[in-house]
């Protein structure tokens, strides 16, 4: 509170100027929204590595190892990417966008409604760690189509 003494108010994190200490639901509220949102996007953050890897990993493989113009390794590129260097280039492309993309929603901050810790889980999980594994799939597809269309590989 402001009404500490000089040392006590130099010591402490935040100093509430008004003496009201109604404001400390507010704080507790914000704090929880921050730490909502860095869940928030280090689920989608995790997932979203792990689907990067089932895309371009087996594409790496699928065309590392030929034996007689046979590649045995082709069923593990289940995107059918066009080659590993589309599937890399892919991958790096829709990094770079998924960052510039998510500064906004780190900026704003993922909404706090005041429910349970087990229903907040849940529900970061189906959005954040499921739209991240989904996502990725979708758009490192579609930009390798893009790169094979333009002959940008």
């Amino acid at each position: 509170m402001n009404t500490g003494t000089t040392a006590a108010k130099e010591a402490g994190n935040m100093v509430d100027l008004d003496s009201n200490p109604t404001k400390l639901i507010d704080v507790v509220e914000i704090g929880k929204q921050l730490l909502i949102t860095r869940g928030s996007l280090t689920t989608f953050s995790i997932a979203n590595d792990v689907a990067k890897y089932f895309a371009i990993i087996p594409a790496l493989f699928a065309g590392t190892y030929v034996f007689n113009h046979n590649r045995p390794l082709e069923a593990l590129n289940i995107m059918h990417l066009h080659s590993a260097q589309s599937a890399v280039l892919s991958a790096v492309i829709f990094n770079a966008l998924v960052i510039i993309a998510l500064i906004p929603l780190a900026l704003r901050g993922v909404k706090f409604r005041p429910t349970g810790s087990a229903s907040i889980l849940r529900r970061n999980v189906w959005i954040y760690g499921i739209g991240g594994v989904i996502v990725p799939f979708i758009f490192i597809k579609l930009i390798d189509l893009i790169l094979v269309a333009l002959h940008a590989y």
